[in-house]
């Protein structure tokens, strides 16, 4: 039987989030099974349910590849197809939970701000269309019919990489079921939960020929699998409608706590923040993989002065954790040969990522007078590599769902200053305020990084 919907069923969510719930069902039992939608394409869909919906989560160290077959969803639904069908789903009270990892850009959500973004045009339609077609849509219309039928509301569990991700998906559903009716807003606001989360592990997108690989390995074929890392993390502030969840503490890598806040800063801008450095230095460098990168000693030494230097200094540990043991850590992790991580799908939608990533840290060091000349050159490789040109002259696919935008600006530059000036005026990214003082500093990075190179920069970088 299913207990949870999950809105977004890529590889992270069944790489990290079901085998959790399913090892948390193994050991206390309950009736907690998933049922997975798509939102986007049916490709998932049509791999797993001729598999009634198992798949193989395969663990990658550097010593070998251990391969486990996961059988917790019990449904997987193409939510385009029919989303009235996917809304009486959520609606049954049977499902006590709606989890989510729809990426930041799926939550429609102006970035520098976390509120609503209200002129979306998706927004817009789910606004004015009872048939929702965004994720945020989808949870106002079932939490909307269960409402008219006197049932409890849902906890809303997301599981992305944002800042308070439990306050933002807070803010986008509150703030459409405002506009749709503020009675179910105020129902919403008052009796719903959406606990914050910190979530960590590492998952490659799955190739072509690890699936081959697999096959030959097992004797099995299988559409769908997972790879992942071995380390697992899952911070969850304990906040659940009823207090109805699975027993998710009984499960290696998982906390309950009353506070996310310590975590996910230090996870966000220690881990995600040097991901996305490393992807967009890495890739103008000329490195496809995140371990690639690491294996350059120029990166490598970056990467640890970035932390050192301009991350660190910026984060208030939670209790019992040593940041420098954190950051060994996650070098450690990069580093692991049997993790492809490419840099262009880190890359991707960096402008949904870059305030939570980046900028914030970059705010608190220019508060307290400290150099951030790291985070900078950062961000002017982001800016670089939206203009859809790498070092060599060839075309980056770049993947964002501001890339038109971002690169008639980059083109409407007809000079690195004029460049820089036109992307720190999209508002959605950049406060204005941060962009006023990062304007200088970036300038010259991006200047020198046009002139010079992603690597050379970065050997100044760390040797200054």
């Amino acid at each position: 039987m299913a207990g949870i919907v999950h809105l977004g069923l890529g590889a992270f969510f069944r790489a990290h989030g079901a085998l959790i719930v399913e090892d948390a069902v193994r050991v206390a039992g309950g009736d907690w099974g998933i049922i997975g939608v798509s939102l986007r394409a049916p490709a998932i869909r049509d791999q797993l349910v001729p598999q009634d919906c198992a798949y193989t989560a395969v663990e990658m160290s550097p010593t070998g590849r251990t391969p486990r077959v996961v059988n917790v969803l019990r449904d997987v639904i193409f939510a385009p197809e029919d989303p009235q069908a996917l809304v009486d789903r959520m609606a049954d009270p049977a499902i006590r939970i709606v989890s989510l990892t729809v990426t930041e850009k799926g939550y429609c959500h102006v970035p520098s701000t976390g509120a609503l973004d209200r002129e979306h045009p998706d927004i817009q339609s789910d606004i004015a269309n009872p048939l929702p077609v965004t994720a945020v849509g989808c949870i106002v219309r079932a939490l909307q019919k269960r409402q008219a039928a006197g049932l409890r509301p849902f906890t809303v569990l997301s599981c992305d990489n944002l800042p308070d991700n439990g306050r933002v998906a807070r803010n986008v559903v509150v703030g459409l079921a405002r506009c749709i009716d503020p009675t179910l807003a105020d129902w919403i606001a008052y009796q719903g939960r959406f606990p914050s989360t910190m979530v960590d592990r590492i998952v490659p997108a799955t190739r072509p020929e690890d699936i081959t690989a697999l096959a030959a390995a097992t004797g099995r074929q299988d559409r769908a699998p997972v790879f992942h890392e071995p380390f697992c993390q899952w911070v969850i502030e304990d906040s659940f409608v009823d207090g109805t969840r699975p027993a998710l503490e009984r499960v290696a890598g998982v906390q309950l706590v009353e506070d996310v806040a310590p975590f996910e800063a230090m996870k966000i801008r220690m881990l995600n923040g040097t991901h996305s450095a490393l992807a967009y230095l890495g890739y103008l460098a000329g490195h496809h993989t995140i371990s690639d990168t690491v294996a350059d000693d120029v990166l490598r030494t970056f990467v640890q002065s970035l932390w050192r230097r301009e991350i660190i200094p910026t984060i208030t540990p939670p209790d019992g954790v040593d940041l420098q043991a954190y950051a060994h850590d996650l070098l450690a992790r990069y580093a692991n040969p049997a993790i492809q991580h490419r840099t262009w799908q880190i890359a991707m939608d960096g402008s949904q990522k870059l305030p939570q990533r980046l900028l914030g840290a970059i705010g608190d060091n220019m508060a307290a007078g400290r150099a951030c000349d790291g985070l900078i050159l950062t961000v002017a490789a982001w800016m670089r590599y939206v203009g859809g040109v790498d070092e060599q002259g060839a075309a980056i696919d770049v993947r964002d769902p501001l890339a038109a935008r971002l690169r008639a600006l980059s083109d409407a530059g007809e000079t690195p200053q004029q460049k820089v000036e036109n992307l720190l005026s999209v508002e959605e990214v950049f406060a204005p305020a941060l962009a006023a003082q990062m304007r200088e500093p970036l300038v010259q990075a991006f200047d020198r990084l046009v002139a010079q190179g992603a690597r050379d920069n970065v050997r100044r970088v760390s040797e200054g």
